[in-house]
């Protein structure tokens, strides 16, 4: 009789009093995997039922979220890999209660009838900038596709040529608008646009100029662009659209005082300079500089809002009670003033001397076996905003003399602390470490250096 025969069934496995009180279903995908497995293998080796139960036991156990907590310890703050901006958890907290249950997203309580999803957000959005009306869709990207199908389909939109960007992803701004149904008109070169490039592109056949925020690369040295405001007045003139793709979503008095040790912000278009100047349409994400959720906000002129709004691709780029209830109760915190509850604003507004003390306080943590240095070094926005312009910050430079600095920043992966690596050292970030994450950051270092004492 063949080894193999000896198998249990999975009916067997099923029934097994090891597994009382087991689902069912994940029990049997996972039994039927490890048999499958073991007949497959060469040389056939068949283990005894007691290590089959055990491998079936450990397969059912060993199936968690795929999403993990992470301790962003690299310096940069709207982190694409690691979820970009993160929300505070008073304001998660104040939204919980709603998204957990019922809810008015999308009914009028005074007359009884279905209501407006996007009222919440417009009337925030309102007070801040002064907009006429808003809307949410589920990134930027979609803000722009849904922008060019309205209002460009079949016709010209005039852009430069140094603003045809790709954003994360391969996705790039002539893909996004052919696949809208737009007609890419390009004007200019890579480093110099004119205004008279734009204006000698306008025909007949010419529906709007889109203005697209360089935010993810630089361009240096014998340049020329067009400033937004002469687009605004240009396409006023000649009776078309403009657009201005920002990206970020910058808000300038979030920064009050701090705009001073902040220069290089002032690099970044900011919402509250835009919306003044009164353009037809402006998109950017929720999750960059906003410091929200994901979600691609577009402002503009009610009569252009109501025909986006109007359009049967909403439905399928619209954003549900989630995304809604948490950027409503982050616009709350802006309107309120209270910017310390948006964690980004509070990150990037921490001075160099409370970042130095938290070095020292996490310094102090550091066992034995590490050498840990406080240092400063230069954090960066990321998140495709302010390419290459860093942000005064402190960090604890880390070595061990038994590891090098690859292997070390390995490790701490495996601890799920994220760092990098400079001057050949593992760099911990203060601008970006929790101070709550100082106590898990201590006890992987202690656990690290006992296994290499």
């Amino acid at each position: 009789m063949s080894s193999l025969a000896s198998l249990p069934s999975v009916d067997t496995i099923l029934n097994h009093p090891n597994f009382a009180g087991y689902k069912r279903l994940l029990l049997k995908k996972r039994a039927q995997e490890i048999l499958s497995a073991i007949r497959s293998a060469r040389p056939v080796v068949v283990p005894s039922l007691r290590e089959i139960l055990a491998q079936i036991e450990h397969a059912y156990h060993s199936m968690p979220c795929t999403v993990v907590p992470l301790i962003n310890a690299t310096g940069i703050l709207i982190h694409t890999n690691l979820g970009r901006s993160p929300i505070s958890r008073a304001i998660y907290d104040r939204a919980a209660e709603l998204i957990c249950g019922y809810n008015n997203v999308e009914f009028e309580l005074q007359s009884g009838k279905r209501g407006e999803r996007y009222v919440g957000v417009a009337r925030c959005l309102r007070e801040i900038l002064g907009c006429e009306d808003c809307l949410v869709v589920n990134n930027n990207a979609a803000a722009l596709f849904l922008i060019l199908n309205t209002f460009a389909k079949e016709r010209e939109v005039i852009v430069s040529r140094g603003e045809l960007i790709e954003i994360g992803g391969g996705f790039r701004i002539p893909e996004v608008m052919a696949n809208s149904g737009a007609k890419l008109h390009e004007v200019g070169t890579t480093n110099k646009t004119k205004f008279a490039d734009y204006r000698n592109a306008i025909s007949a056949q010419t529906a709007m100029i889109l203005k697209v925020h360089r935010s993810n690369y630089a361009i240096e040295g014998f340049t020329q662009s067009v400033e937004l405001p002469e687009l605004i007045a240009l396409a006023r003139d000649s009776q078309l659209l403009d657009c201005y793709d920002l990206g970020g979503g910058l808000l300038r008095r979030a920064f009050g005082a701090k705009q001073k040790e902040l220069a290089n912000l002032r690099l970044e278009p900011a919402l509250d300079e835009i919306l003044p100047l009164n353009p037809s349409l402006v998109c950017f994400s929720g999750d960059k500089l906003l410091g929200s959720v994901q979600a691609g906000i577009i402002l503009g002129k009610s009569s252009l809002i109501a025909q986006l709004k109007a359009n049967q691709l909403l439905r399928m780029l619209r954003v549900d009670k989630i995304t809604l209830i948490l950027l409503e109760h982050c616009l709350q915190a802006y309107l309120d003033e209270d910017y310390g509850s948006i964690p980004l604003l509070a990150m990037l507004q921490t001075s160099l001397e409370e970042l130095h003390e938290r070095a020292q306080s996490l310094k102090a943590q550091i066992p034995n076996g590490f050498d840990a240095q406080v240092c400063p070094t230069t954090a960066y926005i990321g998140g495709g905003t302010l390419p290459q312009k860093g942000i005064m910050s402190i960090g604890i430079a880390l070595s061990h003399d038994k590891l090098d600095c690859e292997s070390l920043k390995d490790i701490l992966r495996t601890h799920r602390i994220i760092t990098r690596i400079h001057d050949s050292c593992v760099l911990l970030d203060m601008r970006t470490l929790f101070v709550h994450d100082f106590e898990h950051v201590s006890e992987a270092l202690k656990e690290i250096a006992q296994c290499n004492a």
